[in-house]
Formats: C-alpha cells, structure tokens, sequence
C-alpha cells in the first residue's frame, strides 16, 4: 500500500467523484482510477461503488476509511518524528512493537521516513505489552506501537494513531461462515471452542464486557500472535477474536459481533 494511493482514495471518498478527485490530487483520472483498483485489490474488495449518478463507498469502503485516513495522518507526522531522531549519518532508531500489531500498516509511513530522512537506521523488536513497557521504562527503545497496555507511568508520552473494532474471525467452511449474514450473536458461540490470545492488550477489556454480556467462551487452545492464531483458524481450530487490521486469510471468514461493540485504540 502506498501513501499516494491512499490520498487518491482519502479524496475520492470525499467527492465521490473520480474526475473530481482526479483535480483535486492533479492527477489523470485513468491514474487516480488505476491506483484505487490497485489498492482495492490489495485489501481484497471493492472500496467503492462505480454508479452513474450515485457512486458511495461500500461497507468495506466506510469500514477502510477511519483507519486510512489516520494512516495518513500518521506518515504526514513522520518527518516530525524524525527530526527528534539526533541528525547523524546513521540516526538510530529502536522501536518495540506489539505482538498483536499489524506492522503492513507501517509500510507507507516507513517508506515516508526513509525518503525524508535516509539517514534513520531502524531496530525493530516485536514483544507482549509487558516487554512493551518493560523496554520503554530501560530505555531500550525510544518508540513503541501497541493497544492499551493498561499501566501508567508519568515519563510514558501516548499519542493515539487509530481505534479499531473486533471482530470474530472463522475458518471459511465453518457453520458460522456459510450463512448469508455479516455479523453473529454472541449467544451462537455458547458451543464453539475459542481461541484464546496470551498478553493480548485486549483481552481483559473484552473479557470484561463478554462477561458483562452473560458469555463465558470456552476455550480451546491458547495462542501469543495473530499469525499463530491465523493458522490455527485455517485448521480450524476453533474460533478466535481479532483486531480488523489483524492479518486475513482467504480461508477465513471476519463476523461483526451483533450485540457487542468493543474496540481498541493502538497509540504511538
């Protein structure tokens, strides 16, 4: 995903107009229009809805918006960040982040830190919210990306870069997933074996409000990254709940939860 094709569809979705856009970015339309396809095929549907008079953004569209827009906030602020960075040949820059973090959503503010600054030399550690803080606190690292890691600390600065909601991911042939519905009842889990996730940051808040709600999951196997927990979806394992920016797999099917709305905030 690249930061231009994120500003074509940033304009796009205000104007809903492709030739509008296309002045708006001082782009061709053929260009803007070959790099929205091109990102609609890299989040793997469509983002908008082509109609003569009336073209709108689809759920996907609507769902991608919030969270592009402060992708793009967030690598416009990036030469901010690395001015904070001591100028040198090679500036250091050690950064911890969670194992529940998606870090392709990083790619276009990388690719913007690195062109305005080539000089930045990045040390990437990944770790559960605990070695998040615990890195922070030792002054192994300068930066850190995670949800809430739910310990206070008055040298701890915390800028929010987006909330997302969760989902309940599935594997595609399971009964959940061929049903002709978007989302499912928590009342519909009461017998499937879930997955449950170790030092996710999430995972007291939702277990709070599951709670709160009359459901207590039955857990099945234990697992620390989205990648584990992706592959045990895809043997279908059970069922687990995810981030909606976490990894996806076209053997597996994301389910709103109908009466149940939880969300995270990932901060910087």
């Amino acid at each position: 995903m690249e930061m231009q094709q994120v500003r074509y569809f940033l304009a796009l979705s205000n104007t809903l107009n492709f030739t509008r856009a296309a002045e708006e970015c001082n782009v061709t339309q053929p260009a803007l229009t070959r790099a929205i396809k091109t990102l609609e095929e890299e989040l793997g549907g469509e983002l908008l809805r082509r109609e003569r008079q009336h073209s709108h953004l689809t759920e996907l569209g609507r769902r991608m918006l919030p969270l592009l827009q402060q992708c793009y906030d967030a690598a416009s602020s990036a030469k901010s960040l690395a001015k904070a960075v001591q100028s040198s040949d090679v500036a250091p820059l050690n950064v911890t982040i969670s194992n529940s973090f998606n870090i392709a959503l990083l790619v276009s503010i990388f690719t913007e830190l690195f062109r305005a600054y080539p000089g930045v030399h990045l040390k990437i550690n990944r770790g559960s919210p605990a070695a998040v803080i615990d890195a922070l606190k030792s002054g192994e690292v300068e930066l850190a990306i995670a949800g809430p890691l739910g310990q206070a600390w008055d040298r701890l600065d915390v800028w929010p870069l987006f909330q997302e909601g969760i989902e309940l991911a599935v594997n595609s042939d399971h009964p959940l997933a061929r049903r002709n519905e978007a989302d499912v009842a928590l009342n519909q889990l009461a017998a499937e074996p879930v997955l449950s996730r170790i030092d996710w940051e999430t995972s007291e808040d939702l277990s709070r409000r599951l709670s709160a709600k009359g459901y207590s999951p039955r857990t099945a196997h234990e697992v620390e990254t989205d990648q584990d927990l992706l592959a045990l979806l895809e043997a279908n394992a059970g069922v687990g709940f995810v981030s909606v920016t976490a990894p996806r797999s076209s053997n597996t099917r994301r389910l709103k939860l109908r009466d149940l709305d939880v969300s995270r905030i990932v901060s910087v």
